[in-house]
């Protein structure tokens, strides 16, 4: 068994993928209209565009803005991504105009920063040796 989909509720579809792709990084993988304005729409490392698809999820459910502004309120991430080195991917993202609620911060053989990804989620860069 294997994480084959993770997903990320977002505020708009359209300025979500701006941010993952043209900000993070990541590549579109499917763009799927769903019917009214939703899409099934995921992105991908282009390290490994075969491997675990992030699905920017719309977020109309009525239980998903509390949940997320609990998230974001408490200062939770939605989720986590792996980078090679946090420090430079904060000064990367940093002078690319993100806003960051925590910077690097070393925890032994664990450094993380966070970051907000303008769609109402907070999300955590995380580097372990």
């Amino acid at each position: 068994m294997r994480i084959h989909i993770t997903s990320v509720f977002v505020d708009d579809q359209e300025k979500a993928l701006r941010f993952y792709t043209d900000v993070l990084g990541f590549v579109k993988k499917h763009d799927v209209p769903m019917g009214g304005t939703d899409r099934w729409l995921t992105v991908v490392s282009p390290e490994e565009p075969e491997g675990t698809e992030l699905l920017l999820e719309p977020s109309g459910h009525p239980a998903v803005r509390p949940y997320k502004a609990a998230l974001v309120e408490d200062g939770i991430p939605a989720t986590s991504f792996a980078v090679d080195d946090v420090p430079a991917e904060y000064d990367r993202l940093s002078a690319l105009g993100v806003r960051f609620t925590q910077p690097p911060l070393e925890m032994g053989p664990v450094t993380t920063a966070v970051l907000d990804d303008t769609c109402g989620n907070l999300i955590q860069l995380v580097h372990s040796e």
